[in-house]
């Protein structure tokens, strides 16, 4: 028997954001995310947001440590750069992707490239450093 609920995503990855309005826009102009929702704070921070890709979904916050979940997360900048998760995003076509992430300015880590067990992607740093991966292959 399966714990997962029958809905369109199961599993949404939630990120922080210090400036949660300009990484809003940063990931639905380069890569191609759709605003859902957005509640605002009333300082104009970002309580929660929904950001559609397909039928996938991140949630997305103003980072900060006041609430008790926040109080757990940490900025990449904040740990030398490193991210203990991150997102694999399957696209129709990464290299479309790929260059509009070049031209954003993103720090491409891993630059695109065939993998041997099917897909091309890469992966790079948001406008604020965490980490993404794009491609093509679908383990479904």
């Amino acid at each position: 028997m399966s714990l997962a609920k029958s809905t369109r995503s199961s599993v949404i990855p939630c990120l922080r954001y210090r400036d949660a309005p300009a990484a809003i826009a940063w990931l639905c102009d380069v890569f191609g995310f759709e605003q859902q929702a957005v509640y605002a704070n009333s300082d104009g921070s970002v309580a929660h947001a929904q950001l559609t890709f397909g039928n996938g979904m991140i949630m997305i916050g103003s980072a900060g440590a006041e609430s008790e979940w926040g109080r757990h997360i940490r900025q990449p900048d904040e740990i030398g750069g490193a991210e203990t998760q991150a997102a694999y995003v399957i696209v129709a076509d990464a290299d479309v992707i790929y260059q509009r992430a070049k031209e954003a300015g993103a720090e491409i880590i891993i630059d695109i490239k065939f993998e041997d067990y099917g897909g091309r992607g890469f992966s790079c740093r948001d406008c604020e450093g965490h980490l993404w991966s794009f491609g093509t292959y679908d383990p479904w």
